[in-house]
């Protein structure tokens, strides 16, 4: 296996090669044949997926100095160390599957940075140098343990993909709302408390457990469920008190009896996720009597995707 590996990086080297595949060959350490005298100048791209590696080489930037892609999915590494921010040319760095606990400031020197993927980590917090960086495209930082977002992300101007999923953040920062670029923001799976929309802060009811948008067309089972047992026991007027704690927890037993809202599209209950769509008052009949002068806004609250795409409140 090691003369192998050291023929596959010598063969690079000598034709310089641009690309490098190291995936699957159970390293443990960052090959030295990869280091040794001037390293791999030409060399772009380096795939070294699905291995055992815990930590990056300190001269990775002088041996490596041309590298644009670094993929480093399903390792061990622990800490993303000082050195990654000399990587100057670098485009995407995936360090997703690691068993990452910090990430060095030194990440904002990465000024060329367009994909950044640390999902499936152990981060608790991201150093506010993310910031730094004007060219980010995408940043998935899902399954994670973040508490809060950096306080610096407003200022990733070229942010257009956000995924913070399974983390356990209580609020979207307000802050995210200045981000020109961005299309798609996913914070599902966390403790989200109340929304930001615009000027307009949307506190929302313990009991919503997700947040929908226009991509998330299939219902969580458990919504499913509770709209299914209230259509079937209120349509028919019987009694909901015979569905003991036993079959059902007790505070959504309560909350089979008084839904969090209807839909305003359908007037569908809704118990555990709800789907905003907020209306400037501006573009509402009230806005008349505010004669344009106002930042308030309506939300309103749908069931489901359909709705959500169909509701006008001027219809």
């Amino acid at each position: 296996m090691a003369s192998e590996l050291c023929k596959t990086i010598s063969v690079a080297r000598l034709e310089k090669h641009k690309n490098l595949f190291l995936n699957y060959r159970n390293l443990q350490h960052f090959p030295l044949e990869l280091l040794k005298d001037e390293g791999l100048q030409y060399l772009e791209r380096l795939y070294m997926k699905r291995n055992s590696l815990t930590t990056l080489p300190e001269n990775l930037a002088q041996k490596l100095p041309n590298l644009v892609e670094l993929y480093l999915h399903s390792n061990n590494i622990v800490v993303v160390p000082e050195a990654i921010g000399s990587l100057v040319k670098l485009q995407c760095l995936d360090l997703s599957d690691n068993a990452l606990e910090i990430v060095c400031p030194e990440i904002g020197r990465l000024r060329a940075l367009r994909h950044l993927r640390l999902a499936n980590n152990q981060l608790q917090f991201l150093p506010p140098e993310v910031g730094d960086l004007k060219e980010l495209q995408t940043l998935d930082i899902s399954t994670n343990r973040l508490l809060t977002l950096p306080e610096r992300l407003h200022l990733c101007l070229s942010l257009q993909y956000l995924t913070v999923d399974r983390n356990r953040l209580w609020c979207v920062p307000r802050h995210l709302c200045q981000l020109p670029s961005l299309n798609e923001l996913s914070m599902a799976g966390n403790r989200l408390a109340f929304l930001p929309l615009g000027q307009l802060t949307v506190f929302l009811p313990a009991e919503v457990k997700a947040i929908g948008t226009e991509k998330d067309h299939i219902l969580p089972l458990q919504e499913l469920a509770m709209r299914t047992l209230h259509h079937t026991y209120h349509a028919s007027l019987k009694d909901l008190d015979f569905l003991s704690p036993v079959s059902l927890p007790r505070s959504l037993l309560e909350l089979l009896h008084c839904p969090l809202g209807h839909c305003h599209r359908c007037s569908e209950p809704m118990f555990t996720i709800v789907y905003p769509k907020l209306f400037p008052l501006r573009e509402t009949p009230m806005a008349g009597l505010h004669q344009g002068r106002t930042t308030v806004s309506f939300v309103a609250y749908c069931c489901s995707t359909q709705c959500l795409q169909t509701f006008d409140l001027l219809s």
